[in-house]
């Protein structure tokens, strides 16, 4: 296949498995959102939907959540890892969306990289999935598939995701990061993978990492 049509067949094979794709991180509203998120950075999102409600049932708005310390966050969010780090910055954001945007999350992606703690991903994720403003956040699913479909270089995320964005069209790229990341959940992880269940890289995968995976089993 050419790259057009490794590109079509990838939608395609996607749109089969998952027509309709939940969001990873059990949210109700952007601030809530951008705190999962934040709170996801070198942790599994499995975990950080354990954490989210004991947080938000103490403060689940930018104004409820400057009432309590940081020390009082970083004890709720502590499994979450990093937690030195991501309570300074949940009370710093919230503190400043108060201040300089009525307590309302921006849905502008300078804005939000602007915000402690916020980094191109977790901006990218926010305006996706919280103001279906078309993004393309590049996690670490979605960079080891991309490079194995041949989508990529894998030199880095950044340049995966720019990438992405020349690849796929601009209507599908919310949806269609989402479908990704569950595939590369289901079907192709980084490891106990089984080339046999995955059909979109056992069909049009880079021949030097199938060679590989037939020689170590």
């Amino acid at each position: 296949m050419n790259k057009k049509e490794r590109i079509t067949f990838i939608i395609d094979e996607l749109e089969k498995l998952y027509p309709k794709v939940p969001i990873p991180l059990e949210h109700k509203d952007p601030y809530t959102l951008l705190i999962a998120v934040l709170l996801s950075a070198q942790c599994t999102d499995v975990r950080v939907n354990k954490i989210t409600p004991i947080l938000f049932n103490k403060a689940d708005n930018p104004f409820d959540m400057i009432k309590m310390s940081v020390e009082q966050i970083k004890e709720i969010i502590r499994p979450c890892g990093l937690s030195p780090m991501k309570s300074k910055g949940i009370h710093g954001l919230s503190q400043i969306i108060i201040n300089k945007y009525n307590g309302e999350v921006p849905a502008d992606f300078k804005l939000l990289e602007e915000l402690p703690a916020v980094g191109h991903k977790t901006a990218s994720v926010v305006m996706s999935q919280a103001f279906n403003i078309p993004a393309f956040p590049v996690d670490t699913h979605i960079h080891r598939l991309l490079y194995r479909w041949k989508i990529s270089t894998g030199k880095n995320v950044k340049k995966t995701e720019e990438d992405a964005k020349k690849a796929f069209p601009i209507d599908l790229w919310n949806k269609l990061h989402l479908q990704i990341i569950w595939y590369g959940r289901e079907y192709s992880p980084a490891r106990a993978w089984k080339l046999e269940k995955d059909i979109i890289t056992s069909t049009i995968g880079r021949k030097k990492i199938i060679k590989e995976y037939i020689k170590s089993n």
